[in-house]
């Protein structure tokens, strides 16, 4: 935790924690490619969610339901696999975001 003389020393403390000016610099460029990263990340849901739609629309109108339970379950165990427990809870996020609670 950074107190009151690493801040006045270091005005870099603040924001990032560092204890040095060198420390502060990796952290805050990391955070910048962090943030590039979760833009990137943003957007890639963002399209998954419209063709997620897509999908949704042609099974309805064909006469299917909206949601393919066997497919979520090929979504989660992906996910799974590749990230471990964590990444079935991301999975989850990502169908709800992509068709909503059911």
């Amino acid at each position: 935790m950074s107190t009151a003389a690493d801040t006045a020393t270091n005005p870099t403390a603040d924001r990032t924690g560092a204890r040095t000016e060198e420390a502060a610099d990796v952290i805050t460029g990391a955070r910048e490619r962090i943030d590039a990263l979760d833009d990137r990340i943003i957007g890639l849901v963002q399209e998954r969610m419209a063709i997620s739609a897509v999908i949704q629309e042609a099974r309805i109108a064909s006469g299917g339901r909206r949601v393919n339970l066997s497919r979520e379950m090929d979504v989660l165990g992906h996910y799974r696999d590749a990230l471990g427990k964590p990444g079935t809870s991301l999975a989850m996020t990502l169908l709800e975001l992509c068709r909503g609670r059911i």
